[in-house]
């Protein structure tokens, strides 16, 4: 089968959880799944329910939880070096059907990695791999070489409200 580059990006939520049903959706059909978290550290939601799907769905974090609203530190960006390194050689190995690079567009947007970084793991990308690739902020190189590309876009969102993020919904 042959694999797609596949980016959501925007500033509306759903990004990470239209990957994660991909990620489910896969998993079901049998396939193995990759996911690497970039900026984001500690426990989500998510993490209890994916890790429960291993071996078909493996996660891994490259980030310190440490970031938003602030410069990145050299902490964050040794640690999401590393997990585009991680990345690459898993994306070589042959080992996953699909990965996901999730926030990787924060990561490149902020400049925590460089967008050539990014550029050269896509091109690295064996045909049979599904990429997929989430985060505000796509650069238009990135957007340019996917096959498909879904901005989320905000309309309205209760958080606006006060309302803090929930654990199982947002969290």
């Amino acid at each position: 089968m042959k694999g797609y580059i596949q980016v959501y990006t925007g500033k509306g939520k759903g990004k990470t959880t239209a990957a994660l049903g991909l990620a489910l959706r896969a998993a079901g059909a049998g396939l193995t799944v990759f996911i690497a978290q970039f900026v984001k550290a500690g426990h989500y939601s998510e993490i209890g329910a994916l890790r429960k799907l291993a071996p078909h769905i493996t996660i891994r974090q490259y980030g310190t939880g440490r970031f938003i609203g602030r410069e990145p530190d050299a902490e964050l960006i040794r640690a999401t070096r590393k997990g585009f390194e991680e990345v690459r050689d898993e994306l070589t190995a042959g080992t996953y059907d699909v990965i996901i690079l999730d926030e990787a567009n924060i990561a490149t947007s902020c400049n925590i990695i460089s967008v050539d970084i990014l550029m050269e793991l896509i091109d690295t990308k064996p045909d049979a791999v599904e990429l997929v690739i989430t985060g505000r902020g796509a650069d238009p190189r990135v957007v340019a070489r996917a096959d498909l590309v879904t901005e989320m876009m905000e309309i309205k969102h209760y958080f606006r409200e006060g309302v803090r993020a929930r654990d199982g919904i947002e969290k």
